[in-house]
């Protein structure tokens, strides 16, 4: 690959995915400055020449989501401005997408408004990785590659839980809407057969388990899902799980938003492991021994090599 046509920036949401990134690909991080005037406001120092080169913005929205995509839209705007030739915003976790469509009168769109502001930034390709709902794909008006972390954590699983054996393992759906990304996962480990929980939201953050739809009696369950933000509804489902005459209740999770009291729900809760992907930044206080983490920085990597040398992006899945 020609090094000297593209480079990597990145903001301070994930600079350890990104430096792992740079490591897989072999080059150097583009040198940026990202630090706050006084008043709070973003400063941005870009103290390298972008003229014409593909340029590749790194940077999960995460918590602080506002702060984080702030960052994200000023170095875009910066980039372009400084001729940049081609900005690819790379998105791993992409804030504000549980905000997707109206669910009650006057609600905002916030995940199409954050579409907006990307695209009117400079962005002109977005890379995201296991979005909340795929339809936001449709929100952005310059192409969207959209990535998923499944075959890594089915990857992992087999390689480091080989307790889990194909003939009493299920893969387990948290709700009807994830019936799809489990039934890839379950293809993918040993194609062992599905099962799927049955809940509803009465508010945001809480939810109420049904039924389970699916064998799940004296089985070792794995739940999947893409986002995990307090854990109310993974540590609920694990518990209903066991009810059920589950034997060991596992989950994993694209994204381990992890916000308080996350991480003390899944230390006392059923769940032998917790894993999750390093699209989100883990700090040192939430890394508890029942939380493991596999890293997407070759999967993002892969990507990146892919879109600078014009190739496919769906063959990496294939």
């Amino acid at each position: 690959m020609n090094t000297n046509d593209f480079v990597i920036f990145t903001g301070n949401s994930n600079t350890e995915l990104v430096d792992e990134i740079c490591r897989e690909l072999n080059v150097h991080k583009g040198d940026i400055v990202v630090s706050h005037f006084n008043d709070g406001e973003i400063s941005i120092d870009i103290r390298e020449s972008v003229r014409g080169k593909n340029v590749f913005v790194i940077q999960p929205t995460s918590s602080p989501v506002n702060d984080n995509l702030m960052e994200l839209l000023i170095i875009i705007d910066a980039l372009k401005r400084a001729s940049a030739g081609k900005v690819n915003a790379v998105i791993p976790y992409y804030g504000y997408a549980r905000q997707d469509r109206k669910v009650r009168a006057r609600e905002p769109i916030t995940a199409k408004l954050v579409a907006n502001l990307i695209t009117k930034a400079g962005a002109q390709r977005m890379v995201a990785l296991d979005l909340h709902a795929g339809q936001i794909q449709g929100y952005f008006d310059i192409p969207v590659d959209h990535l998923t972390a499944v075959p890594f954590l089915a990857h992992y699983f087999a390689e480091n839980h080989k307790e889990l054996k194909p003939e009493t393992t299920v893969a387990v759906s948290p709700d009807l809407g994830g019936v799809t990304r489990t039934r890839s996962f379950a293809n993918r480990l040993h194609n062992v057969p599905i099962a799927i929980i049955e809940k509803r939201r009465p508010k945001a953050n809480v939810s109420e388990v049904m039924n389970v739809i699916g064998n799940i009696e004296g089985k070792d369950c794995v739940l999947v899902d893409d986002i995990v933000d307090t854990a109310g509804t993974i540590c609920k489902a694990a518990k209903a799980l066991k009810e059920y005459g589950a034997n060991k209740v596992y989950a994993c999770a694209t994204h381990g938003v992890l916000s308080d009291p996350a991480v003390e729900r899944i230390e006392e809760s059923v769940i032998e492991k917790f894993i999750i992907t390093n699209s989100i930044a883990l700090p040192p206080e939430k890394n508890i021994d029942k939380i493991e983490m596999v890293s997407v920085a070759p999967l993002l990597a892969d990507a990146i090599t892919r879109i600078n040398s014009n190739n496919s992006i769906s063959e990496m899945f294939d």
